[in-house]
């Protein structure tokens, strides 16, 4: 039997990383039972098995000091930038399961961030600085948002990267300071019954961004986040372009997101493809957004082949979105021409959709926005056996359905179709005013 308390495991306040990394090298099985255990970052070897009891929480430390820089991404943009909390490299046959908790101790990072973002656009601080020099040229690289103009480059609180065979069962991933499960360059994934909860006004605290990976399930999960739900992202831009890594075969079932920006997402990082994904038999409730696909010119890729049936979705500020033109990071306003623009390998582009057996009611913003680029429209998009409602005393404006610039408010909260061709097959739109909005360069089948 394993006993922790011969191998230091022990809740007093000390860190115990060194410790647990010696122990799942060595013992075919590390269980940790009851209590608040300390840790700085830490790696997780092949072959590994950790058991987290109920009651039992891996707390990180929030020093910013202690998180070395490791490159990988960040954003979709190779750097270099903290090291993970929990750091999954070059590892397979992991399983961590059990019904307890790994801690990020986010609030500190949440706080620095928000007191930068929007203010600050330099390194200021010592740590910020470190970062800047290993990273030359960052003030080139594409920005999504969360501080890399300042270098701020706050850790996930799990990231799976270059490793395959890798199980998480039934643990939570709570207050990640960044991105909460990052899963990069990895393939033969699963995450059965886990649960991923920050508080709604964490910045940028996504729950599952499947970056790159192949072959990834997601079952049976619970998402509240301070960010996008559950998401694909292929890398971003030029850098994205050039690893040419794709997210394909994903399948997302049984789950339920909460608060999110967006349920089931896609991008805005989408720049080597991102195709084979079904979402199905899920719940978003009181999301921002319930199916998200964002990206815009200058992020590039293949988005295409994606099934979405039989989810609900209650109280979003939109159900279903489809947006080229999202704003966030981008300081340069030709980007969002409504005017067709040269078709690069940075332009995005969309095909071969299907939503069905989808439900939307009480919908505060619109019932659903299709934004296509004009060089590029949206093509084989089908909607079948779907309902979108609007509530009566919708709250928000038009604008919130989602992050958009360039483009101008519809004239109602209807189902908006911009750039897009669209089969719509038994589906029923109810708002007051147009329900189905025929913008310019809008193909209904």
């Amino acid at each position: 039997m394993f006993n922790p308390v011969q191998w230091g495991l022990i809740p007093d306040g000390h860190d115990i990383a060194r410790e647990l990394e010696k122990a799942l090298k060595e013992n075919d099985t590390v269980t940790i039972p009851k209590g608040e255990y300390s840790l700085s970052p830490v790696r997780i070897p092949s072959g590994s098995h950790l058991v987290l009891e109920e009651g039992a929480v891996l707390k990180f430390i929030p020093d910013f000091d202690i998180y070395e820089p490791v490159y990988t991404r960040w954003e979709g943009v190779k750097c270099w930038c903290m090291h993970p909390c929990v750091f999954i490299e070059n590892a397979e046959n992991v399983l961590i399961e059990g019904e307890g908790a790994i801690d990020g101790s986010g609030e500190p990072w949440w706080e620095e961030a928000v007191k930068k973002k929007g203010k600050v656009f330099e390194p200021t601080s010592d740590v910020e600085k470190k970062f800047a020099a290993l990273n030359p040229d960052y003030k080139t690289q594409v920005d999504g948002g969360g501080g890399r103009p300042f270098q701020f480059l706050r850790p996930p609180l799990m990231q799976i990267k270059d490793s395959h065979d890798v199980t998480l069962r039934g643990i939570t991933l709570t207050n990640s300071p960044f991105w909460t499960l990052h899963p990069l360059f990895s393939d033969h994934l699963l995450f059965d019954g886990i649960k991923v909860q920050n508080p709604y006004d964490a910045p940028n605290t996504d729950g599952i961004d499947i970056e790159s990976c192949t072959d990834v399930k997601v079952l049976n999960s619970f998402v509240f986040v301070g960010d996008d739900g559950i998401a694909l992202k292929s890398g971003s831009g030029p850098d994205g372009i050039a690893d040419n890594r794709p997210t394909q075969r994903i399948e997302v079932r049984g789950c339920t997101v909460k608060a999110a920006h967006g349920g089931a997402v896609i991008g805005s990082e989408t720049a080597a493809e991102i195709s084979d994904l079904i979402v199905a038999d899920s719940v978003f409730d009181g999301t921002d957004r319930g199916i998200r696909i964002k990206s815009r010119r200058g992020r590039g890729g293949l988005i295409h082949d994606l099934k979405f049936k039989n989810i609900i979705m209650r109280k979003n500020f939109c159900p279903f979105v489809v947006n080229m033109y999202y704003k966030c990071g981008v300081p340069d306003p030709s980007l969002f021409s409504l005017d067709p623009m040269p078709v690069t390998e940075e332009t995005p582009k969309l095909y071969n959709i299907l939503i069905e057996d989808c439900h939307a009611v009480d919908s505060r913003s619109s019932a659903g926005m299709l934004l296509g680029l004009p060089e590029v429209p949206l093509k084989d998009i089908v909607i079948r056996n779907c309902s979108f409602a609007v509530a009566k005393d919708a709250d928000l404006p038009i604008s919130e359905s989602d992050m958009y610039t360039g483009v101008p408010d519809p004239v109602s909260r209807g189902f908006r179709i911009m750039n897009a061709e669209v089969r719509l097959e038994n589906t029923e739109v109810e708002c007051e005013g147009e329900k189905i909005i025929e913008d310019k360069g809008a193909v209904l089948l």
